[in-house]
């Protein structure tokens, strides 16, 4: 198999280290992206570039010029309280974004694979097992998270009728550098930039929601092994281990060597109580397993916005 892959959603902080990733790894690399929330430094120097929406007729035509052999779909509106604000905007780019990449992929007639970023928390919802494995019934709470799991089913239908396959990766709560502390941000950036300026920290709830935070260059490996092995099928992609709010907020505080409070707001529609998942399929079927431990990756997500004056 040509080693050719097409990354959408290239230029933000997960696509940009796939990016990475998979170039160390000797593949030929195009970027898609309409730097909405993405970046333009993000983009590696030696990945082609197309700044267009995944929801464009500019996007099927960078993908028939590309013929990749692999898609790796990680352009998303990515933030929950959006897709609970207006969720027809969130389903278009969401679900509409991904059928319009697809419908390409089929006339591109080059592609064997699809790495799909699909949600280990959000899709699942509340649910009885802690860590949630794959076999749990999706019960998303929020629009993001049934998005995602219409997005599981549509691609079920074109490996069906076009033979495409697809590797659903279901990510935990993915952090680290090029995160953006601003927009739409997880919860690690946006208090690494507060806490770096020596400002107060805000929970929404009373922080003992909890979340399971896996590094993104974890994340980037396991594409990397999705697509070397030829997965098909869902994994989760995360650690397996809960931390509520309040210790995230006391391990960020310490790794930045600061004495910080947070102050606590009224929790948000869709946030989910508990959110982990198990990470047990993955090791089996691609031999993944995070190795970032939480406080070595706290660490790193700290330096790297130390040093760009966050």
């Amino acid at each position: 198999m040509d080693k050719k892959i097409l990354i959408t959603g290239g230029a933000g902080f997960i696509g940009s280290t796939i990016a990475d990733l998979f170039l160390a790894a000797g593949w030929e690399v195009a970027v898609l992206d309409d730097l909405s929330s993405g970046k333009r430094e993000n983009v590696p120097s030696r990945a082609r570039f197309y700044p267009c929406d995944v929801r464009s007729a500019a996007a099927t035509e960078a993908i028939l010029k590309e013929r990749p052999t692999v898609i790796a779909h990680e352009a998303a509106q990515i933030d929950v309280r959006k897709s609970m604000a207006d969720p027809r905007h969130d389903a278009d780019v969401n679900v509409g974004g991904l059928l319009n990449v697809m419908q390409a992929a089929v006339k591109a007639g080059s592609v064997k694979q699809v790495l799909f970023a699909s949600s280990g928390g959000a899709m699942y919802g509340e649910t009885e097992r802690i860590p949630t494995r794959e076999d749990h019934p999706a019960r998303p709470v929020s629009h993001y998270g049934a998005a995602k799991s219409a997005s599981e089913l549509y691609l079920g239908v074109y490996q069906a009728n076009h033979g495409i396959p697809y590797a659903a990766l279901r990510y935990a709560n993915v952090y680290g550098p090029r995160q953006d502390p601003h927009g739409e941000a997880g919860v690690v950036a946006i208090f690494s930039g507060k806490l770096l300026q020596g400002k107060p920290c805000t929970i929404y709830g009373d922080g003992r929601q909890t979340r399971d935070y896996v590094f993104v260059g974890d994340v980037a490996r396991a594409n990397l092994l999705a697509a070397e092995r030829g997965f098909t099928g869902a994994l989760n992609v995360g650690t397996g281990v809960e931390t509520d709010v309040n210790q995230l907020h006391a391990l960020m505080a310490r790794a930045a060597g600061v004495e910080a409070k947070p102050t606590y707001a009224p929790g948000r529609p869709g946030e989910q109580k508990r959110s982990c998942i198990d990470p047990a399929a993955a090791a089996a079927a691609l031999g993944w397993r995070p190795e970032v431990p939480l406080e070595e990756g706290l660490r790193r997500t700290l330096e790297f916005f130390r040093g760009r004056g966050a």
